[in-house]
C-alpha cells in the first residue's frame, strides 16, 4: 500500500510545490497514512485544512483502504 500511496502523493506534490511546499510520506499503517508537511506548508496556518481537505480526500478518492491522513510529529 506505501507504494500505491507514493504514487498519489506525486500526483499531488506539484500542487504543493506551486505554493512553495512539499510533502513527505513518513509511515503507512492500518489504513493510517502519515505525512510530513515542508516548506511552506509546514508553517501555514490552513495546513490542516490542506491536509484533510485536500491530500485526505484525493487518498481516500484513489486508495479505498486509506482511513485517516494525520500529519507526523
Amino acid at each position: 500500500m506505501r507504494d500505491k500511496v507514493e504514487e498519489v502523493l506525486k500526483k499531488i506534490r506539484p500542487s504543493l510545490q506551486a505554493d512553495g511546499g512539499d510533502i513527505e510520506l513518513v509511515d503507512v499503517s492500518d489504513g493510517v497514512v502519515k505525512v510530513k508537511l515542508t516548506g511552506a506548508c509546514g508553517s501555514c496556518p490552513m495546513s490542516t485544512m490542506t491536509l484533510k481537505m485536500g491530500v485526505e480526500r484525493v487518498l481516500k478518492e484513489q486508495i479505498p483502504e486509506v482511513k485517516e491522513v494525520v500529519e507526523a510529529i
